[in-house]
């Protein structure tokens, strides 16, 4: 039996008429909102060459990256899964600025699988990236961005959850461990596995095990920065990694933006190198929701030649969109289709002021959908050739 022509690959989908809309007008007040606070726009390609998409930090996207044989060179092309490692590659080699570069970005990338359920392969990815600055100041104007999107968006009261990647090296860093280990036991504080973390912890000194046991436990509100100070044996790095997360915490919160803190939060810990953060909301349904995730990856550009420090942050808009209510229809004027006098000067003059206009084609008067018609265009009975708005 042939599969119907109609039929789409999991997790990829169209997006009808409202919705639609409902994404573009997001995308374009989210760039707008980007600009607002001074970012540049950049438009990587959709796809490059294999090598190049996944070099350094991009190596963690090898799975998620579709394949497929340039047919001008011969050499394997990536369709990207993620624009981050793009920009740093237009950062280093492109603009090649001394100083700070605000960049921002919106456009599809592709998955070949998904990383949890109802997710799309095919998200609409905005971000927004500062290179140059390795000063907190960075960290807390991305932060601060990452809200005004929201918020332009239509989401209220948000979550705010912080970590630092420098917490678990400073706990790590008297021992001398295998990779493999590493990534096992960043893999079980990552989910939260507290017995297989104790397993990994069994032959490690008795300092270094309590440490990395007590991990999974500190979480909650930012007085889990003062109880970790307590709790974790004191270094340098340790310190200047709390001290760190405090003044963000401190700094980012607001009435509408919660602060917490999870320090075995290690998503994405290939990618980062400092602080990270992801930003949660309730959807209708009064569950929480990842709405926007970034954080400090200062390592980005080094595969391409410069080092330079970098935090930012990305959103998928489709996943956006529903979390956020709905929005009504747009206002519409309908007009009659015809050839009388001035019919079709007084249309495109109304249309030149901005205002939609549904001409009603012969024998469909009424289908319209995506617009509430709540004016009619109508001959004016006491000027020949003359059109006026009448409310309906």
């Amino acid at each position: 039996m042939s599969m119907s022509a109609w039929v789409l690959p999991d997790h990829i989908a169209d997006v009808l008429p409202s919705e639609a809309r409902h994404i573009e007008e997001l995308r374009r007040g989210l760039l707008d909102t980007a600009r607002g606070y001074g970012y540049e726009l950049v438009m990587p390609p959709m796809v490059e060459y294999l090598n190049s998409l996944l070099t350094g930090t991009g190596e963690a996207l090898d799975l998620m990256t579709f394949k497929l044989v340039d047919q001008l060179s011969g050499r394997t092309l990536g369709l990207r899964a993620d624009s981050t490692p793009q920009v740093a590659r237009i950062d280093a080699h492109l603009l090649n600025r001394q100083g700070v570069a605000r960049l921002s970005y919106c456009g599809p990338v592709v998955h070949t699988r998904i990383d949890r359920p109802l997710a799309s392969r095919e998200p609409l990815q905005f971000g927004a990236e500062i290179y140059g600055h390795a000063g907190l100041e960075a960290d807390l104007e991305v932060l601060e961005l990452a809200r005004a999107c929201l918020r332009h968006a239509g989401v209220q009261r948000l979550q705010l959850d912080l970590a630092d990647v420098r917490v678990i090296d400073a706990v790590l860093a008297p021992v001398q461990l295998a990779p493999e280990t590493v990534r096992a036991i960043h893999a079980a504080l990552a989910g939260k596995d507290v017995p297989g973390l104790a397993e990994l912890a069994a032959t490690l000194p008795e300092r270094v095990r309590n440490d990395l046991m007590a991990l999974p436990g500190l979480f909650g509100d930012a007085s889990v920065i003062t109880k970790a100070r307590g709790m974790l044996t004191a270094s340098p790095a340790l310190g200047a990694a709390l001290d760190d997360l405090q003044w963000l915490a401190d700094h980012a919160a607001s009435e509408d933006m919660a602060v917490s803190v999870d320090l075995a939060d290690l998503r994405g810990y290939a990618y980062y190198t400092g602080m990270r953060f992801a930003v949660f909301a309730q959807d209708p349904q009064g569950a929480a929701v990842e709405l926007a995730r970034g954080g400090r990856y200062d390592e980005v550009g080094a595969v391409f030649g410069r080092k330079r420090p970098a935090v930012g942050f990305s959103l998928d808009i489709k996943e956006l969109v529903s979390a956020v209510a709905a929005r009504p229809l747009v206002a519409a004027i309908r007009a009659p289709w015809g050839m009388a006098p001035g019919l079709r000067e007084a249309v495109a003059a109304l249309r030149g002021q901005g205002h939609t206009v549904v001409c009603a084609l012969p024998g469909h008067e009424h289908e319209v959908n995506e617009f509430h018609c709540d004016r009619e265009l109508v001959a004016d009975p006491a000027r020949a050739g003359a059109w006026t708005v009448k409310s309906l």
